[in-house]
C-alpha cells in the first residue's frame, strides 16, 4: 500500500472499531432495556429482534446501488453520524419516561438502517485500497476491530446494566458513533467511485441490481456461501431472540453474567483472527471457511445443553458454546469475504455484498420472530433445541458446496 493508502486503512480500521463498538453495545443493551425496565415477554422480544433486523432485508439492496454510485466512505460517515443522533435520542426518552416498546423497536429499526449502510459500504470499499493478495490479511485486520467491540461491548453494556441503566451504555455507544464519522471524513479516505459500463450508467435501481443478482445466482461459490450464511444468520436471530429471558429465567443470570457469557464470544473472534496465519499457511482456503460452520454447530449444542445442566456446569457450557461461536464464524467471515471480494468484479462488488446481506441477514428477522413464537409457545429450551437443528442445517448446506475442494482464490468472475 502506499502511505496514503496505509492513513486510509489505519482511520478504516479505528473507524471500524468505533462503529461495531458502537453497534455491540446498542445490540446488548436495547434487550436489557426491554427485558429489565420494560418487562418485555418472549413474543415481545422477538418482536424487538425482528425490528432491529429487518432494516437488512428492506434496505440492503438500496445501499449496494448507492455504495456503486457514490463516494463509499461517505456513505459511511453519514450512517454513523446518523446513528450517533439516534444513540443520544435512546436515553433521553429513557430517562424522561416516553420510551415504550413501540418507540424502542422503531429506534432499534433505524439503528439497524445505519449499520446497513454502513457495513455495505466498507465491504465495498476495502478492495479499493487493498490489493487482490492482500484481501485476506486485511480483512483479519479488519475482523481484529470487530471481534474486539464483540468482547468489549456486551460485557461493558451488561456492567452498565447491573450499576445504573441499559440507557447509559447507549449514550457511549454514541460518542463512538461520532468518533466513527469524524474518521471517515478526512480527505485521504476519498476514493474515487468505480467506472460503471456505458450501458450501465444510468441504469435504474431494478437492472442495476439485476446485474448483481446473476452473478450469484451464476457463480457455484457465491450461491454456496450465501446459502449456509442464510441458514447461520436465521438459526443465530432464532437464539438470541430468547436467550437474555432462557439466561435469566432458566440459568438464573445476571446481567452482568449475561455481557460477560456473550462477551467471550469476542475473545473467540480476537483469538481466531490471531491466529489467521497459522490457518493461511496450512491449510487450503475452503478447509479454513467449513471451520466456521463446523464450530458454529457444535456451539449450539453446547448453548442448549446448558439447559440440561445446573450451577457452575451450566455456566462452562454457555462459555464454551459462545467462545466456539466467537472463533469459528471468525475464520468463516475472513475466508469468504474475501472469496467474495476476489470473485467480483469492482464495479459491482457494492449491489453483491448488498445482495449477500439481503440473502443472509434478511433471514434475522424471520429467526427473532419464530424464536419468540417458539419460546412463548412452547417453552425457550424449544427454541434453543430449534436453533442447534438449524446451525446442523448451515453446516450440510457448505459441506455438500464445492466450497471445501477450494485450494486457493480464484480469479474474479467475468
Amino acid at each position: 500500500m502506499t502511505p496514503d493508502s496505509k492513513s486510509a486503512f489505519n482511520r478504516l480500521w479505528f473507524a471500524n472499531l468505533a462503529a461495531h463498538g458502537a453497534d455491540q453495545l446498542s445490540l446488548a443493551a436495547l434487550p436489557l432495556l426491554a427485558v429489565l425496565s420494560l418487562g418485555a415477554s418472549p413474543e415481545e422480544m422477538g418482536a424487538l429482534g425482528a425490528a432491529q433486523t429487518l432494516p437488512y432485508l428492506l434496505l440492503s439492496l438500496l445501499a449496494g446501488f448507492w455504495a456503486d454510485r457514490f463516494p463509499r466512505h461517505w456513505l459511511m460517515a453519514g450512517a454513523e453520524a446518523g446513528r450517533s443522533l439516534l444513540l443520544l435520542l435512546l436515553p433521553l426518552l429513557a430517562f424522561t419516561g416516553w420510551l415504550g416498546l413501540g418507540s424502542l423497536g422503531l429506534l432499534g429499526f433505524l439503528l439497524a438502517a445505519a449499520s446497513v449502510v454502513f457495513n455495505v459500504a466498507a465491504q465495498a470499499y476495502l478492495p479499493a485500497l487493498v490489493a487482490r493478495e492482500g484481501l485476506a490479511a486485511a480483512n483479519a485486520r479488519l475482523e481484529f476491530a470487530r471481534a474486539a467491540a464483540v468482547f468489549l461491548g456486551p460485557g461493558a453494556a451488561g456492567l452498565v446494566a447491573s450499576w445504573a441503566s441499559p440507557a447509559i451504555a447507549l449514550a457511549v455507544s454514541a460518542l463512538a458513533s461520532a468518533y466513527a464519522a469524524w474518521l471517515l471524513r478526512a480527505p485521504e479516505m476519498r476514493r474515487p467511485v468505480p467506472l460503471q459500463p456505458r450501458q450501465s450508467q444510468n441504469q435504474s435501481l431494478g437492472p442495476a441490481l439485476a446485474e448483481g443478482f446473476r452473478i450469484v445466482w451464476h457463480e457455484p461459490l457465491l450461491r454456496a456461501i450465501a446459502g449456509c450464511a442464510m441458514a447461520w444468520n436465521f438459526s443465530w436471530f432464532l437464539l438470541m431472540a430468547v436467550f437474555v429471558l432462557f439466561a435469566t429465567q432458566r440459568l438464573g443470570l445476571s446481567p452482568a453474567g449475561i455481557g460477560l457469557a456473550l462477551g467471550v464470544q469476542g475473545i473467540g473472534m480476537l483469538l481466531a483472527s490471531v491466529t489467521l496465519p497459522l490457518y493461511q499457511a496450512r491449510l487450503p482456503l475452503g478447509v479454513m471457511i467449513v471451520i466456521g460452520p463446523s464450530l458454529s454447530a457444535l456451539a449450539a449444542l453446547l448453548v442448549a445443553s446448558a439447559s440440561l445442566a445446573e450451577g457452575s456446569m451450566a455456566t462452562l457450557l454457555l462459555g464454551a458454546g459462545f467462545f466456539a461461536f466467537g472463533y469459528g464464524p471468525m475464520l468463516w467471515t475472513i475466508g469468504q469475504t474475501s472469496l467474495r471480494q476476489a470473485l467480483v468484479p469492482a464495479r459491482l462488488i457494492g449491489r453483491v455484498s448488498a445482495i449477500q446481506q439481503v440473502a443472509t441477514l434478511g433471514m434475522r428477522p424471520i429467526g427473532a420472530l419464530i424464536g419468540g413464537w417458539v419460546g412463548g409457545g412452547w417453552g425457550l429450551e424449544a427454541a434453543m433445541w430449534l436453533a442447534a437443528a438449524g446451525f446442523g442445517v448451515q453446516l450440510a448446506v457448505i459441506l455438500l458446496s464445492p466450497v471445501p475442494r477450494l485450494q486457493v482464490l480464484p480469479e474474479a468472475a467475468a
